[in-house]
């Protein structure tokens, strides 16, 4: 079988290869860092001697949506941690619990 030259081998190396969706993570990035430079400017902010949670997310465009889906997301985690530690509780905790969870769906 012929060889590849070493000039080649470098071409190949120095090629770069487009990831997909490229634009669509630079736009998600440029989201975030307008956000969280929206959270950061009013958390400086001297004048505000509470934190609004609510205003933040009133005058922070997409900041609601953004947290929506990152608590969505995170929930499969959660249930996870939920679902390993149950092997460490006494039975009379796991009855609380699934009285907790009785009231809920009723």
């Amino acid at each position: 079988m012929p060889r590849k030259s070493a000039q080649n081998n470098e071409e190949s190396e120095n090629e770069l290869v487009p990831f997909p969706n490229t634009e669509q993570k630079q736009g998600e990035v440029e989201d975030l860092t307008r956000m969280l430079a929206a959270v950061l400017e009013y958390l400086s902010d001297d004048s505000n001697e509470e934190i609004d949670v609510g205003y933040l997310f009133d005058s922070t465009e997409g900041l609601r949506e953004w947290w929506t889906q990152y608590q969505e997301n995170n929930r499969k985690k959660i249930e996870d941690e939920i679902t390993a530690s149950l092997g460490e509780l006494t039975l009379e905790d796991l009855n609380k619990i699934r009285d907790q969870v009785k009231g809920k769906k009723g």
